[in-house]
């Protein structure tokens, strides 16, 4: 079993992702901290040092690789299923879930997230959500090709399993 779970930065990916991965026994994969190990260097180093274009390039080759993968749960950054066939190979691979949390909650996460993001530091509540907005209106294209989708402000792991079980 695969299941890879998208949407934007602060909808929970990672939280759920490692609570499911335990509840199934799976092993669960954060598909950046996956990206710096597998290249020793972080994300914001690969972004300054080699670009975003690279940095695309380097994400696709480690979803490519983790889809080859059995029973895992991957968690990837927000903006992996907007780039090359990355939607495609989720798809094909496994099952692809978009979490589907509205704005309001993405900005109350992220401005009391406890992990640094450079792309909204500084932002005030109403910048941040203006800038959520923004993005969502690229990226909700590509997240809504994802099998399935799942709405909601807390989405719990079991909320998944029964989707896996309706749509088995």
């Amino acid at each position: 079993m695969r299941i890879y779970l998208i949407g934007y930065m602060g909808c929970g990916k990672t939280t759920l992702g490692r609570k499911l991965a335990a509840t199934l026994n799976l092993t669960f994969i954060d598909l950046d901290t996956f990206l710096e190990e597998k290249y020793f260097r972080t994300i914001p180093q690969i972004f300054k040092e080699e670009g975003e274009a690279e940095f695309r390039r380097k994400e696709q080759n480690v979803l490519h690789e983790v889809s080859t993968f059995d029973d895992v749960i991957v968690a990837t950054g927000g903006g992996a299923p907007c780039f090359f066939d990355n939607m495609e190979v989720m798809n094909n691979t496994g099952f692809c879930i978009f979490l589907d949390v509205d704005t309001g909650s993405l900005v109350s996460r992220l401005i009391h997230a406890k992990t640094e993001r450079p792309i909204i530091k500084g932002k005030s509540p109403d910048e941040l959500h203006h800038f959520i907005d923004e993005m969502m209106l690229k990226r909700r294209p590509f997240y809504e090709k994802a099998r399935y989708i799942l709405k909601g402000s807390e989405i719990k792991p079991d909320q998944v399993i029964e989707l896996l079980k309706n749509h088995n």
